[in-house]
């Protein structure tokens, strides 16, 4: 477990909440086993350590065509089932998941692929940086869903945009182990503070 010197003052830290949408829950076109309780844990965090932090957002995959994104015949590396299509079910966070606390949401990866939080905009068009640096926040802890795609990609788009960045792997669950060590490992290169310990599921619905 990795920890901070210096541990910022509250309304400098921001909770980002990664994808916790039904598509990637079980039931889910690319479901991972543990997404649903995952969910709910993210939900626990949320109530016990609120005074924590400064601001509670969440993303979300929220695609309309993606085109190559979504081709017949998946690699489930680069390319993936239909998922988080706008208007389905699959694109709606978990139920699991209590929003009450999230002040914004931001959406990717509308016409293409997208992985990190910090491609996505919030409804006016507002960048998960310019929203978290517009509130003087420093410092961002992440969670969600999957440690090695999407968490991975937003947190290391938030240590290359000069916040100080923490996953809570307690709070997150992989595709599989490999992969996720794989994560691990670049994460904790790119300066990636590692808190807890990961889950790793059996591996997307296919």
């Amino acid at each position: 477990m990795t920890n901070h010197q210096d541990a910022p003052a509250p309304e400098q830290r921001a909770l980002i909440v990664v994808d916790v949408q039904n598509d990637f829950c079980e039931g889910g076109s690319m479901g991972v086993d543990g997404g649903s309780a995952t969910a709910g844990e993210i939900s626990a965090l949320i109530a016990d350590s609120a005074d924590r932090y400064g601001a509670i957002v969440a993303t979300r995959d929220y695609h309309i065509d993606p085109g190559a994104h979504f081709p017949n015949d998946p690699d489930f590396i680069d390319t993936w089932p239909v998922h988080c299509k706008v208007g389905t079910t699959g694109a709606e966070f978990h139920p699991n998941l209590d929003l009450h606390s999230v002040e914004e949401v931001f959406s990717k990866g509308a016409y293409t692929a997208a992985y990190s939080g910090f491609e996505g905009a919030s409804a006016d068009d507002t960048s998960l940086a310019d929203w978290l640096r517009a509130r003087g926040i420093t410092s961002v802890d992440i969670v969600g869903i999957a440690t090695d795609h999407c968490v991975r990609a937003t947190a290391l788009d938030a240590a290359r945009e000069g916040f100080d960045t923490t996953i809570l792997l307690d709070y997150t669950v992989g595709v599989a182990a490999s992969s996720i060590d794989t994560a691990l490992e670049q994460l904790r290169g790119e300066g990636v503070a590692l808190d807890g310990r990961p889950g790793a599921a059996a591996g997307v619905a296919r």
